[in-house]
């Protein structure tokens, strides 16, 4: 789809004034974690001075001074202003992707408080990591239309762009569980809060217009994104809108064995034909609740990078899977981000990663390529009994924080859960190392 620079610059400018406001509450917060260190540090001084008799005490000294807790100062303010360069002057952007939204009467209760639904409190540990971000993406496994338990409610929307997601693949299982009104309501809905849709379109007359992909000019690195499911949890597109959704494989309603190599070398060429400096694949594949990678898609991996795709990025699983980069060629598959959101019930599901790939473009020769990425653990708290209070937590910083006793620690449960999610993500990773 031609990209509507206006449009864009317009995103980008509302995203640099959120930007800066964050700047402002951590400088805001910094300045008042530093003042309570200093009056530490003063209070810790003069009971030492005192102690050691430096300093006559005014009034009987208690036997203990008592222990004050400071939570850790923000660190990684925000970016601001153009790309970042490096010292070559070539041009570095990132892109971030968090795995499933998974919209259930679980993750909508997660924002319940007083005054109505707020995720604000879910989200706000990870926004740190979403604030870098050139542009940033999930997958949203739910609709915005009717009161199905799978409807996500426009105050979850909401909150996601205000963490910074700008793009939501909308291809995956419950892209049409409420047909084709309920799609385009969807698509709609998203678009009114700032989001671009990724993967489905409200009409086949749509599909053709876009050419089945987003083209973003990203501070001058032309990205092309590209969105595709396995299937819609059985059903199949109704006549006459037949391309509504990317689709993976032909049986896409019934076995997943016959992939679609003609359907997806179409979207693929067609941005191709749209001269990206990098393509980025977001697909819902592989079997939920399984490790295991298919043959399907590996083929279906090759298929992608023989038509030019340099990231894809899964979800679907609902577990964390391996991670494969070759600095070489520049190419990057993550299986399966996890569930970035959701019920947190079965064992592997409460945890997930927020991928950040590192895009550079060669000031001399223009090209681009991928050339680093990391991820961030994260991890789900167990909600309240009336289904609150979840919240999205870093699992390194969350330890840091209860190993160095910060006030607001979690608990030892949750400290020893988010332990063995550690070490479950760091071997899967390891996994997926040549």
């Amino acid at each position: 789809m031609a990209f509507d620079n206006e449009e864009f610059n317009k995103r980008r400018q509302q995203r640099m004034e959120q930007r800066k406001e964050r700047m402002k509450r951590k400088r805001r917060l910094n300045i008042i974690v530093l003042i309570a260190a200093v009056c530490l540090v003063l209070c810790v001084s003069l009971v030492m001075a005192v102690k050691l008799g430096w300093i006559a005490p005014r009034e009987p000294q208690s036997a203990d001074a008592p222990q004050t807790n400071v939570p850790p100062a923000q660190t990684g303010l925000p970016q601001t202003g153009p790309a970042a360069t490096d010292a070559q002057g070539n041009t570095v952007i990132h892109f971030v992707a968090g795995g499933d939204v998974n919209v259930t009467p679980v993750t909508v209760a997660a924002g319940k408080g007083e005054n109505g639904l707020d995720y604000t409190a879910v989200f706000q540990d990870v926004l740190p990591v979403f604030a870098d971000a050139d542009v940033a993406a999930v997958n949203l496994e739910g609709i915005l239309y009717g009161d199905q338990p799978n409807a996500a409610p426009t105050e979850l929307i909401g909150s996601l762009r205000k963490l910074g997601v700008d793009m939501v693949q909308m291809a995956n299982s419950h892209s049409i569980s409420q047909g084709i009104l309920g799609l385009q309501a969807s698509l709609q809905t998203l678009r009114d809060q700032g989001l671009e849709p990724l993967g489905a379109y409200p009409s086949n007359e749509a599909f053709e217009k876009s050419g089945g992909y987003v083209m973003w000019d990203v501070h001058g690195v032309r990205v092309a994104f590209v969105g595709f499911t396995k299937g819609m949890d059985g059903m199949g597109l109704p006549a006459g809108s037949e391309h509504c959704v990317n689709l993976l494989y032909k049986d896409y309603n019934s076995t997943y064995q016959k992939v679609d190599a003609d359907g997806i070398r179409r979207v693929l060429q067609a941005a191709e034909a749209a001269k990206p400096d990098i393509t980025i694949a977001l697909v819902h594949w592989g079997s939920e609740y399984n490790q295991q990678i298919s043959t399907t898609q590996e083929k279906i991996t090759r298929i992608m990078q023989e038509e030019g795709v340099d990231a894809i990025i899964g979800t679907h699983s609902h577990y964390v899977q391996k991670m494969e980069f070759d600095p070489e060629n520049g190419t990057f598959v993550a299986y399966s981000l996890g569930d970035f959101l959701g019920n947190a019930e079965k064992a592997g599901t409460n945890y997930s990663v927020i991928l950040d790939l590192e895009i550079t473009k060669d000031a001399a020769t223009g090209k681009a390529k991928i050339t680093n990425y990391s991820y961030v653990p994260v991890f789900a708290e167990k909600p309240n009994e009336d289904g609150s209070g979840m919240r999205l937590l870093r699992i390194r910083e969350a330890m840091e924080g209860y190993e160095c006793n910060f006030i607001h620690k979690v608990s030892e449960e949750t400290y020893n859960a988010m332990k063995a999610a550690l070490e479950k993500i760091e071997k899967t990773m390891d996994s997926g190392k040549k």
